[in-house]
Parts: C-alpha cells; sequence; structure tokens
C-alpha cells in the first residue's frame, strides 16, 4: 500500500523549501499558493480488501493541521457510502511554513525583505532568486545593504578596498563577500559604474572601480655587464608592470621560464635577463613594448599547457621562440616522464610547424597517454648546452 502520509505531504513541501520556493511565496504573493499536493490514494481493490486501513488512513489525513481536504465519495459493496480524500491543499504561505516549522526562519526573511524594500528596493528580485541565500547572510545582511549604499553614492572609487570606509565594515569582509557583492552591485549600479569585461571575484576591483594590487614582473640580470644596480651582479629584481615597461635594459635576450628553480638557476648568458613567467597571464608582460626589439626564448613544459602559454604569449610577442621544447629534448628525458592530469585540446593557431606537430603529438596521446615532461626534469648539462647551440647561431 503506496498511500500518501502526511509524512509524505511535508516531505513535498520540504522540497519546495529547498528550491526556495516557499520563501519566494512569502515575497512574492500568488506565486505559489493555493498548493495542490501529490495524493496517491488507494484504489477500489484495496477499498474492499483494506477497509479498516483505508479508514485509518483517511483519519490521519483528516487530523493533519494546515492542509485543506476535497473529499470524493465512494460506495462499498458492505459499508455503503464513503467519503475518501481525493485532493490535499495548503492555502497559505504560512501554513506550510506552520507544517515545516520554518516560521522563524520565514520571520527573518522578511525583514531581510523590509529591509530592501526601505533602502534599496533594486535588490529585491536578488532575494526572490536566492532566498535561502539571503537567509544564510541574515547576519550580516545590515553590513552588506552598507557596502552597496556606499558604492551607489561612490561609484567606481578609484581607491583600495582598505581604504573604503564604511562604518561597521572592514576590507575583509568585503573580500570575503566578493561573490554576493558582485550580484547585488549590478543589481544596484549604473551601467556606466560597471566594467562588464572584468569578471569572476578575482578582477572585482577591476570591474566596480577599485584600484588592484599592481602585477609584479621578476626578472633576474644575467649579464654582469648590465649594471642596474650598483655593485650587485646578477641582480634578481621585482617591479610592478609599469615600472618595468618603462626601464631600460641594454639587454639582446630575455628567457622566459615558468618555473622558479630554474629561473634562480639560470646560467650567465650575454645580453640577457631571465624573466620569471606567470602561465597564462601575460598581460603585465605585454605593456614591455620595448622586449620587441629583444630576441625572446620561450622555456615552458613539455606537455599540451606549456604549448598553450607559448601560443598565448606569442599573442602579444608574435617573434617568441620555443626553448628546449622539441622532440630532442621530450626523448633524451624519457626516464624522467611525467603525467598531464588535463590536457589542453584546442588548436594553437600560433605554433611553429615543428612544435604543432609535437603539440598534435601530445594531445592525440600518440607517444604515451597524457604524457608530460616538466622543464625541471631537464638536465641542466642539457640546458647549457641548448644555450651554447644558441648563442653560437646567434653570433
Amino acid at each position: 500500500m503506496n498511500w500518501t502520509t502526511p509524512p509524505g505531504l511535508k516531505s513535498q513541501l520540504a522540497r519546495l523549501w529547498e528550491r526556495g520556493d516557499i520563501l519566494r511565496a512569502v515575497l512574492e504573493s500568488g506565486t505559489l499558493f493555493p498548493l495542490r499536493l501529490t495524493l496517491k490514494g488507494p484504489n477500489s481493490a484495496e477499498l474492499t480488501d483494506y477497509f479498516e486501513a483505508v479508514r485509518a488512513w483517511a483519519h490521519e489525513l483528516a487530523a493533519m493541521p494546515q492542509i485543506r481536504i476535497e473529499w470524493r465519495e465512494v460506495r462499498h459493496r458492505v459499508q455503503g457510502l464513503q467519503r475518501l480524500p481525493d485532493q490535499v491543499w495548503v492555502d497559505t504561505p504560512e501554513g506550510a511554513l506552520a507544517l515545516l516549522a520554518k516560521g522563524r526562519d520565514a520571520g527573518r526573511f522578511k525583514k531581510l525583505a523590509d529591509s530592501a524594500r526601505a533602502n534599496l528596493p533594486a535588490l529585491l528580485p536578488w532575494l526572490a532568486r536566492r532566498p535561502l541565500q539571503a537567509l544564510e547572510l541574515a547576519d550580516c545582511w545590515h553590513q552588506l545593504l552598507s557596502i552597496v549604499q556606499w558604492m551607489c553614492a561612490h561609484p567606481r572609487p578609484g581607491i583600495y578596498l582598505r581604504q573604503a570606509d564604511i562604518p561597521g565594515v572592514h576590507s575583509k569582509f568585503i573580500e570575503a563577500h566578493r561573490a554576493v557583492l558582485s550580484e547585488l552591485f549590478d543589481l544596484t549600479l549604473a551601467p556606466e559604474a560597471i566594467d562588464v569585461n572584468k569578471t569572476g571575484t578575482s578582477q572585482f576591483p577591476a570591474r566596480y572601480g577599485f584600484l588592484e594590487k599592481p602585477a609584479l614582473v621578476r626578472f633576474r640580470v644575467l649579464d654582469e655587464r648590465i649594471a642596474l644596480l650598483p655593485g650587485v651582479s646578477y641582480p634578481d629584481i621585482s617591479l610592478d608592470a609599469d615600472s618595468f615597461a618603462r626601464l631600460i635594459i641594454p639587454c639582446r635576450h630575455v628567457f622566459i621560464t615558468e618555473n622558479e628553480t630554474n629561473f634562480l638557476a639560470f646560467p650567465p648568458v650575454k645580453d640577457a635577463i631571465a624573466i620569471f613567467g606567470k602561465g597564462y597571464g601575460w598581460d603585465a608582460l605585454a605593456r614591455a613594448h620595448r622586449l620587441k626589439g629583444c630576441a625572446i626564448h620561450y622555456w615552458g613544459d613539455i606537455d599540451t599547457h606549456g604549448f598553450a602559454i607559448l601560443d598565448q604569449l606569442r599573442v602579444h610577442f608574435d617573434h617568441v621562440s620555443s626553448f628546449l621544447m622539441d622532440r630532442a629534448t621530450l626523448h633524451e628525458h624519457e626516464m624522467h616522464w611525467g603525467t598531464e592530469m588535463d590536457q589542453a585540446l584546442h588548436d594553437l593557431p600560433r605554433l611553429t610547424a615543428q612544435e604543432r606537430s609535437l603539440y598534435d603529438e601530445l594531445r592525440d596521446n600518440r607517444i604515451k597517454k597524457n604524457l608530460r615532461l616538466e622543464q625541471e626534469r631537464v638536465g641542466f648539462g642539457w640546458v647549457t648546452a641548448g644555450l651554447q647551440r644558441l648563442q653560437a647561431y646567434a653570433a
């Protein structure tokens, strides 16, 4: 007997609660209630075979508070005319909340909505879309509203988050709630106050006009004759991107490597510097237009992402050449082969014919499945020999 019981009816309501539908109905009257619940009752054979159980089932439903039952009449061959539940309704959100013991939560949600309605009515659609998340934020809702109000008064403020002077709010709170604040800002700020090209929490400052932590370029001088700092040979220097772009370095070769140990151990090279790369993030380096007059050599892992990073670097410097990212290096270090867990599979239009051929073999798993040779596993003698060949060719 798979008849709908009072716990089953509550389960139906609980699912609606978990989807936010009941709280949404509190905010937007007439959207869900009166609500008809699914009711499965006895068929005619069960009515005959389990008459007492059917009567107990009907009595149990009738005794359930906050529901309205519509009855149907059936004629039993022994007991005569009987009334059985035909439809079950919950007429109001309050009735559903009482059945679920969620009245207190609904009261808190109403206060959040009242506060938004009085101060920032543009946020009401967000409350309707994310009512359960709003409940989770109830204890800090006042601070969130204060931040949104401050932003409306100071669009694109041009300061660091740390400098935002909002009573009762500190910058760590803003940073911890960037995701929800982004949604609230997008609803309340004027379109011109939002840079829609900046997306994701990492670009939160740029999207809304805060100053960002400056991007740094870290480089080492590889020729002691390049005297950037008096009395210091082969200095390891970090500069913000704008300062690096303005710095005049008398070099002819630039080596970019992704591994910090390789960067630190890179051997001396005449007229050269080494730059510690940052994967796919080349925007900071791209500002240094003078590098277009240098020979740039990129040394990355021999795997699909290594070639994808090389391809992206050539968006900014199309004359970049790869260094030790060839078949000879790969096969010379077979004992050090590893596994690339998540391969890049898209086409890379900026690779040379030789690079593209090796990339295709890697992404198609023709040599070995998910093959990877990390640059730090390349022997140092092999690196030195590669530099000597490069210098001989340049000469």
